[in-house]
């Protein structure tokens, strides 16, 4: 019997290959969002840790929704389908993917395209998530989703459509000149200064005072912190959107830089309080990871550590500056993500590659880098705080008092993070 004979399928091109390390990309940075939720969760109290990981996983699960539906058009439109050219696309122009799916090669879909939209979804679902940080043990899960749908469609949208559309019909603050490799300002400084904002429009919470909660579940935390550090290399190096040496660079910086982070934010610790703790590691290395996001094209590794270690020791002062100003960012949303952002998209101006001021290329650059963070950052922080005000006034943002302190897991959910054996004597045992 003759054998039978297939068409050899096409070799794969290197469009066809970059395209498949963007989805595999996107994959690492869907997983950081549940990384967040380890991180943030075992930092709260235990009666707190469902409603703190539940607003993680709303956020997954609204952000994905609105994206495809709108958020990609918005963000990513060129040409006459954007509504404010540089500022903000026509949310109809490409809804629901619809022209990503017959724009390919004979009408197929069209694979760069829709890995690309893939990608850029995740970004915008860990930054909704990244806030939530700010409100712990005090927010209605309800009015949480309201707010995160209305920030992510005026706010974030937008913000992506100035930093991350590029080319010469891109946003405006691309076109400013201004480096955000994947996220410093759009992600990071947008994020926490978002979060500051509702801190102070939901206020304190009960007993407020240094030391008042100490994280239930350590082990969590550094669980949480392993998985943002594992899904940053798709964060970061995903962010060229080929293979190529500046994803290499952009790699071995999201190593460097964040344990350098570490090592700088454990010393200050150890000088400050006299000991360097697991939950100090964690969130050194988390603010490392913020502070390279922007600048991991433009570094050599030697500038990247520098930058990480710097980092490390500011955010670990930083942290305490809620206690002298008085606003309740539970889980250091504003002194890791905010200040972390800052620091790094300002060193490009300093040591950037081609550009810092540094190596003789004046301030320029600085100036840049300067003018994209404060405009995310003033845009950020009053659109969340009038949003956050107007749901306050509505239908309620923060819970009662008695039910903060009762635990919001159980008032809001319904549900309790570690529920014991009727057997077992629950005074013995302390969660």
């Amino acid at each position: 019997m003759a054998p039978i004979l297939h068409a050899a399928a096409p070799a794969a091109t290197a469009t066809d290959l970059n395209s498949l390390w963007l989805m595999v990309a996107a994959a690492l940075v869907l997983l950081m969002t549940p990384g967040v939720a380890f991180f943030y969760g075992g930092m709260v109290k235990a009666k707190s840790v469902i409603s703190m990981m539940m607003m993680s996983f709303g956020a997954i699960a609204l952000v994905a929704v609105l994206f495809v539906l709108y958020g990609y058009s918005m963000a990513f439109s060129q040409g006459s389908s954007w509504a404010i050219p540089g500022i903000v696309g026509n949310p109809f122009a490409s809804f629901a993917l619809i022209p990503q799916l017959t724009s390919g090669a004979d009408g197929a879909p069209d694979l760069n395209a829709l890995a690309f939209a893939g990608f850029q979804a995740t970004f915008a679902i860990i930054t909704v998530a990244l806030i939530s940080g700010a409100i712990a043990d005090r927010a209605k899960f309800g009015a949480w989703m309201v707010f995160a749908g209305v920030w992510v469609t005026l706010v974030y949208f937008p913000v992506a459509a100035w930093v991350f559309n590029l080319g010469d019909d891109g946003g405006w603050i691309q076109g400013f000149g201004v480096n955000d490799f994947a996220g410093g300002t759009a992600v990071h400084i947008n994020a926490g200064a978002a979060g500051l904002a509702l801190a102070i429009v939901l206020g304190r919470r009960v007993g407020f005072a240094k030391g008042m909660v100490k994280p239930h579940n350590v082990p969590l935390t550094l669980l949480g912190a392993s998985l943002l550090w594992f899904g940053w290399f798709g964060f970061n190096a995903g962010s060229e959107a080929a293979v190529d040496g500046v994803a290499a660079l952009a790699w071995i910086n999201t190593l460097a830089a964040p344990a350098a982070a570490t090592l700088g934010w454990l010393i200050v610790e150890k000088l400050k309080d006299g000991k360097a703790t697991s939950i100090g590691a964690a969130s050194g290395a988390v603010s490392g990871l913020v502070a390279i996001t922007p600048a991991c094209n433009i570094l050599t590794p030697f500038w990247g550590m520098v930058l990480g270690i710097i980092t490390g020791a500011v955010c670990a002062l930083a942290v305490d500056l809620k206690w002298r100003l008085g606003f309740d960012d539970s889980l250091d949303v504003v002194g890791i993500h905010f200040v972390g952002g800052w620091i790094g998209t300002l060193f490009i101006g300093l040591f950037g590659t081609g550009r810092g001021l540094f190596f003789g290329f004046g301030p320029a650059s600085l100036g840049q880098q300067f003018v994209g963070a404060a405009a995310v950052t003033v845009f950020s922080f009053f659109s969340a705080a009038l949003l956050g005000w107007i749901i306050q006034k509505t239908i309620g943002f923060r819970v009662t008092s008695e039910d903060e302190v009762a635990g919001v897991d159980n008032t809001v959910h319904g549900e309790e993070g570690y529920l014991l054996d009727d057997r077992e004597d629950a005074s013995a045992i302390r969660v």
